[in-house]
This record gives C-alpha cells, structure tokens and sequence, in this order.
C-alpha cells in the first residue's frame, strides 16, 4: 500500500527506530527515510540493507543493547530528533497463563517494556537539553482487549508501557519533548504469522483455525481486514513530524474498529 509522502518533511530530522529490521518497524523506517530523515536502527542478525539507513548490531532487549545503539546514536548523528518504538511483539506459547513461566514473563517484559524505558533513559536527555523533539511509543489494544489463549503477558507488558508513556508525557511536555502512543489492532506482520504458527502448534487444527481464534479473541474486525504495516507506519511518522506539534500525550488507536467501545 503507497502513499504520498513529501520527500522533504524530515529533511534535517534525525530518527531512531527501536526495532526496525521487520514489520511494522521495517516500514516505519522506509516511510521516515522517504521523507528525507536520517535513519539509524537496531538489528540483532543481518537484515536486509536499506540504502540509506543505518543498521547496528544489537538486542534491545538487554541493557548493553540499548546502549549501544544510543552511543552510536549519539555518535554518527549528533543527537536525535524523533524517537520511535516499534520494538514489540509475543514469543509466548499458546495455553493461557498456566503455560506462562517466569522465563516467558521476563522475555515478554524485556521487549515490549524495558527496551523502550532503557532507550528514552539514555536518549530523551539530549531532547530535553535542546527543548525540543518526539517520542512515539507503539503499543496495543491487546493492553485494552487482551487474547487470554496466546498473549496475557505481552497485553500486560504493553499495558505497563501504556501508563509509563501517559507519565513520561506529563513530565516531559513542559521541557519541549512530545511523547504519544500509537495502538495497533491485528497488522499482519512475519511476527503475526508466527502467532497463528504457535497457536496451531498449541490447539491443533488448520492455519485458518488458528486465524480464527484470534479473530474470536478480538471480536472480529469491523473493516475485515487487518492493518498493513505502512498504514501504521504514516500514523507514527505524523505524530513525530511538525504537523503534530500540538499534539501530546495522547494515545491514538488504529485497529480498524475492533475495540468495541469509544
């Protein structure tokens, strides 16, 4: 899916993406680089070269990752401007919360929490030096309409993350730093069909059944399909460019109708 993008709106902006090697994360770094910005971006493997972007070799799930993604941050661009998190996703097996153990809540916690607090702690600092710069956080309805089957400790980690961004933007508005939080429903992603891989591993039965359990956890759809990654991707680059200078701390929910209340 394409849309236009104005080749210059990032001109001069210099953008970390936490997670952008796939998914979501992967098109948030195309849009933000089609519009001119420069990219730096965290990989734990050997991703795909995007002509343009910097890749470092890290895992943002550990303190010693973030760290170095921040110093090389620092180092090759001279600060950031925008700051985006798109880290996130779910390794858990189905089988609800007795299948959880400490191991699977730790990991869950690392990615879809702490890799975002450990990267604001060592880069938001240089925004607030300036008084000026954005911070978007990617969260989930599943914080809001978590699927008990396969997710309750990601739903719960991306809730911790929705109450942490509400915090951080009422600390951080009076000093020029913007923070928002955009909350997907169902995109489908590599990491979705991994799900539906896990889920049918858990439960037997068919690819389509294990689509269908989640489309049963979610309620359905009401659009009837779900997002594609560069639909998010414009929602995120918009709340980190000029156009949204008014808007702070606020959560903006792109799910296509599928929580069920306002």
């Amino acid at each position: 899916m394409s849309v236009t993008v104005d080749p210059t709106e990032f001109a001069g902006k210099r953008v970390v993406v936490g997670g952008g090697t796939k998914g979501l994360g992967r098109a948030t770094v195309e849009r933000f680089l089609a519009g001119g910005a420069r990219v730096i971006t965290a990989a734990r493997g050997n991703p795909e070269p995007i002509a343009g972007v910097e890749f470092v070799r890290a895992d943002l799930t550990t303190a010693a990752g973030g760290e170095s993604l921040a110093a090389a941050a620092l180092a090759h661009m001279g600060g950031v401007d925008i700051l985006a998190h798109v880290i996130g996703g779910s390794s858990s097996p189905g089988g609800g919360f007795v299948a959880l153990t400490d191991d699977h809540w730790l990991a869950e916690l690392n990615l879809n929490l702490l890799a975002t607090v450990r990267l604001d702690r060592l880069l938001v600092p240089q925004m607030i030096e300036r008084g000026a710069g954005a911070v978007v956080h990617v969260t989930s309805i599943q914080s809001a309409l978590p699927l008990p089957e396969s997710t309750t400790a990601y739903a719960a980690a991306k809730a911790a993350l929705r109450t942490y961004s509400k915090s951080v933007s009422k600390e951080l508005g009076p000093k020029g730093v913007r923070v928002n939080v955009v909350s997907p429903g169902w995109i489908m992603t590599e990491a979705s069909e991994e799900l539906l891989k896990r889920l049918q591993a858990a439960n037997g039965g068919t690819i389509e059944d294990a689509r269908q359990v989640v489309l049963d956890g979610l309620g359905g759809i009401p659009i009837g399909r779900p997002a594609d990654p560069h639909e998010v991707a414009d929602l995120i680059a918009y709340l980190g460019s000029d156009r949204a200078a008014a808007i702070h701390g606020a959560e903006f929910v792109i799910d296509g109708g599928t929580v069920p209340t306002v």
